[in-house]
């Protein structure tokens, strides 16, 4: 059983691989195409050195994203039939008992996973965001976020780490149901001190003080219904120049953000129209019934881990001689990725459905022209390709093409 396991691990390997590549290889090829034409609907609004831009950062990063996809399954294949977590399990088995044993294996291997990507994060930070006008963010403030980013991630993580793995060792047969319960509280918690506690640590958020803006906003809020806490602009451009609006939050903590990037691209109809497509996504239930698909998938994932924790081919398929907890929840997250990329375009086609929903929405509550001329300014602010492949959007993408979106709001 446990070579069977192996080949169709392999097998579901080779084929997200091969998948990955030949449609990065399409992307590559229509983009490269099209890049010397910019497509007649915005002939008027869109320089071809913008067209030209846009298609080169999209060629760049694609093409990053293949040597990432090298690395990711390079260190996969280490963790797995290489013998990296089985030498991971020897020497920490050695030192350490219990959940200590469990926090410290599963930290162990999420550390050197991070250690891995730190030179391609920085490469992506300060070479292709840099060489496209993007990068805002010093050596320095990248160095902070990495030391809040990592101290944040032992705070909460230990925590969280070693309530799972408790409940794991002593809620018997059903401890995946008990596990989903206490996991679906903390992401539920974390929806509520996001913005004040979290999101302040990274980003200064101030109260927005464009008054006639403000009245406008308050106006559009009013005729949608929706209750906030507060308007906010946060200082994204010490980061990068690319620009964004969201609502964050939960309940009565729900908070409107603008990216002061935006506010200083956009006119006060366009960012008005911006806000009404976020309210549409509110408006619509699209983030209940995200959350909601998400615990459904989790419990679904984690009753399939329960099984799997006892099957001794499902360890010794995948390179490990040992059967613990800990283990099986590694390697359970390491491997589920293979197992479901084909759902990949299904996530996309439903994403980009509430972006059209959301976008209708923003039409009636505001200005269909206006929004479309933002959509315009963001795609050029932010150098997405008005031509992407056809096949790679319809995988991958979890917004429509520019074309599509304007069309429907003509």
């Amino acid at each position: 059983m446990s070579h069977s396991f192996t080949l169709a691990f392999l097998f579901a390997l080779t084929l997200m691989v091969a998948l990955r590549l030949w449609l990065s290889g399409r992307q590559i090829a229509h983009v490269l195409a099209h890049r010397d034409a910019v497509p007649a609907q915005f002939a008027n609004k869109v320089g071809l050195s913008e067209h030209r831009k846009a298609a080169d950062y999209t060629v760049t990063k694609t093409r990053f994203g293949r040597v990432m996809l090298a690395v990711e399954v390079a260190l996969l294949l280490f963790y797995t039939f290489g013998g990296g977590l089985q030498m991971l399990h020897d020497f920490w088995y050695a030192k350490v008992q219990g959940l200590a044993y469990g926090v410290t294996l599963i930290f162990s291997v999420m550390a050197l996973s991070g250690i891995i990507d730190l030179p391609l994060s920085l490469y992506s930070q300060f070479v292709i965001e840099e060489k496209f006008g993007f990068n805002r963010m010093t050596l320095k403030l990248f160095i902070t976020d990495f030391i809040k980013q990592t101290s944040l991630g032992i705070i909460i993580g230990v925590p969280v780490l070693l309530a799972v793995l408790w409940l794991m060792d002593q809620m018997g047969a059903y401890w995946w149901f008990y596990v989903w319960l206490f996991w679906c509280s903390f992401n539920l918690l974390i929806l509520f001190i996001y913005p004040t506690w979290i999101a302040p640590l990274f980003n200064k958020f101030t109260p927005l003080d464009d008054a006639p803006l403000r009245v406008r906003i308050e106006s559009l809020l009013a005729r949608c219904g929706f209750a906030t806490s507060g308007l906010f602009v946060m200082d994204g451009s010490k980061r990068s120049s690319h620009g964004n609006a969201y609502f964050t939050g939960f309940g009565k903590t729900k908070r409107i953000v603008f990216f002061d990037t935006l506010l200083k691209r956009l006119q006060p109809g366009e960012v008005e129209a911006v806000l009404a497509h976020e309210l549409g996504h509110f408006k619509h239930r699209h983030v209940l019934k995200r959350i909601a698909l998400l615990f459904a998938m989790s419990l679904a994932f984690l009753a399939i881990l329960g099984q799997l924790m006892q099957a001794p081919w499902f360890f010794n398929g995948l390179g490990v001689q040992v059967q613990n907890t800990a283990l099986a929840l590694i390697l359970f997250f390491l491997v589920v990725p293979v197992f479901t990329f084909l759902l990949t375009p299904l996530t996309s086609q439903l994403s980009r459905r509430h972006e059209f929903e959301a976008d209708r929405y923003a039409a009636q509550q505001s200005s269909a022209t206006d929004l479309a001329n933002a959509l315009v300014k963001l795609y050029e602010d932010n150098a997405a390709t008005l031509t992407p492949d056809p096949l790679h959007s319809l995988f991958y993408d979890s917004h429509p093409p520019a074309a599509q979106r304007i069309e429907r709001l003509s």
